[in-house]
Formats: C-alpha cells, structure tokens, sequence
C-alpha cells in the first residue's frame, strides 16, 4: 500500500508538470515574461533572452497538488505536511513577487536584498513558531555517531540561517539549463528514502512529488531549455529541501546532500572575499558552473558532471544516516 502511494505520488507530480507546461509556456510568452540575461555572465547565454521565465509556478501547482491528494490517500495531513507547504508556498510566492518585478517592471534586480531577506525572515520565523508550539525538538543532530545538540531558544536563529542559507544556494545554483531540475530531483529523492527510513510517511511523499514535479519541469528546462523556473521555483525549492532536513532531524547532513548548492555557494562567498582582499579572482566567474562554461565546457557537460557530482553527495549522506 505504502509502495504504491510512493509510486504514484511521483507519477501524478511528473504528470502535472508535464502537462501543465505546453499551456502555461505560452500564456508565459503571450505575457511578455521574458528572461532578462545578466550583461556581465557569459556571453553565450545572451541568446536565452526572452525566455519565458515564471516555470516554477508549475512546479508548485505540481508539488501542492500531489502532496494534499496523496497525503490524503495515505492518512489527514498532519501538521509537519503543512510546514513543508507553508515554508515551500511562501518562499514561492516571494520568488513570484520577485519573478514579476523583473520580467513585468522591467527591474533586472527584482527585489532589493534586504526586502528579500526580510521575507525570508519573516517566513522562517512563522515556521519556527508553528515547530514550537507543536512541541518539536531544538535538537541538531550530527551525521556521525547519533550524537546530538539541544539548541533552546537559539535554535529560532538556527532556522532562519538554514532556510535563508538554502533557499539562496539553489538560486545561485539555478544558472544553467536543467542544473538545479537534476540537482534537486538528486537531492528530495535522497531525503524521501531517508524519511521512509524512519517511517515519516507524509514527508517522504512530499520529497517524492517534488522528484515528480521537478523532473517533469527538466522536460521542458533541459538545453535548450523552453522555460526557466526563475526564483519563483529556486527559492521555494530551496527553501522545501532545508525543511525536509529540519523536520526529519538530519540538518547537517544536508550539507552533504546539498553539496552541490553549498559549493556553489561558496564558489561565490570566495570569489567576492578574494577580489575584496587581493584584488584578484579565483575563479573565471562564479558561481562555479559559470567558471567551467569560460574554461571551455559545453553547458551540457557543466550540467552533467554536477549532476552526477550531486549524485555521488546524496549516496554519500544516505550511506552515513542509513549504515554508518
């Protein structure tokens, strides 16, 4: 019975994605809601001007959908299940707002950093006061020994630090066809098969419609992609994979799930330090897949190799919670 809620779980969420996109792309087009490509990235990509952007909004229909029909089939939402939608529709709908400032205002920057952050903030801080009150641990566990650390009222800044900080590392990572539509699938699915490792049912659905909805949306995104998800699918699903890792008390290890997003994020940390300080940069471009495309890498490659580097990371972190 479980098996099969799995099984279509991930079908219905790839299904939607699929056929929400050949109708949603145009209307995207209809609208004018381009992409606007940075005149300082690499100038291959100046040809992706104008591409319908906004995609992530299919995601999200895709993820809601899936997760309340299939939850529902399974037992009632619980309230770990609507943590994971309220934090995965709110940093949605700020990558919406952010979305539409760009492409419908025609500001390339969208929304100021600090406005961003401010919604994050706030996001975060509704989600942590939800966790309370319900009882949940401050615990943070660490990857090696079962050893863990009670954070107390700290851990309120722990929260913000982990879904800000994941939320921005998928948005940075979301800068080549099809990059974060595979690194992510490699990653929720990591997380479902250690949920269903400790019987946490409802978030191992939820991991599982959002490998269904992503993989359905990289039909479309793959080079050359027909629609990018923009920070309307980024942050929301960054945002979603630092949930998963809180309510299933595995946060650290995310660091090694999500290795591709924290390299990348650090690519960028490095780049802008080393400038700062010497004058001088490390790599050709960040964040790090930029700096590969300037090396001579195909955008194909670049996509593939950090795919399967994010594979490698996601076999990596179940060994160690699974066999460790």
């Amino acid at each position: 019975m479980l098996e099969q809620v799995i099984f279509f779980t991930i079908i219905m969420a790839f299904l939607i994605s699929v056929l929400l996109s050949p109708i949603f792309i145009p209307f995207l087009r209809r609208l004018k809601f381009g992409q606007s490509i940075r005149e300082e990235g690499p100038k291959s990509h100046q040809k992706k001007t104008g591409t319908p952007t906004m995609g992530g909004i299919m995601i999200l229909f895709s993820i809601i959908i899936t997760t309340l029909v299939m939850t529902g089939k399974f037992s009632e939402p619980t309230v770990k299940t609507y943590l994971l939608l309220l934090v995965t529709i709110g940093f949605g709908l700020l990558g919406f707002l952010d979305d539409f400032i760009k492409v419908a205002l025609k500001r390339n920057l969208g929304l100021t950093s600090k406005q961003k952050l401010l919604g994050q903030i706030i996001i975060s801080v509704i989600f942590y006061l939800i966790y309370k009150q319900n009882g949940y641990p401050t615990e943070v566990s660490l990857p090696f020994g079962g050893y863990s650390i009670d954070l107390g009222w700290f851990f309120v800044f722990f929260i913000i630090f982990w879904l800000v900080g994941f939320s921005n590392a998928v948005n940075l990572t979301d800068g080549l066809d099809g990059l974060v539509s595979g690194t992510a699938a490699i990653a929720f699915g990591a997380y479902a098969v250690l949920a269903w490792n400790q019987s946490q049912v409802e978030i191992a659905i939820f991991s599982v419609a959002v490998v269904g909805a992503v993989l359905g949306f990289l039909v479309f995104n793959a080079h050359p992609a027909k629609v990018f998800m923009g920070d309307t699918g980024s942050l929301a699903l960054g945002g979603a994979i630092a949930t998963i890792a809180i309510l299933t008390k595995l946060e650290l290890l995310l660091i090694i799930i999500g290795g591709v997003f924290v390299i990348e994020t650090l690519s960028v940390i490095l780049q802008v330090a080393s400038f700062k300080t010497t004058g001088k940069r490390i790599f050709r471009m960040s964040p790090l897949h930029h700096h590969y495309e300037l090396v001579g890498w195909s955008e194909w490659r670049v996509v593939v190799t950090f795919w399967s580097v994010g594979l490698l990371f996601a076999i990596l972190g179940i060994y160690i919670e699974v066999w460790l």
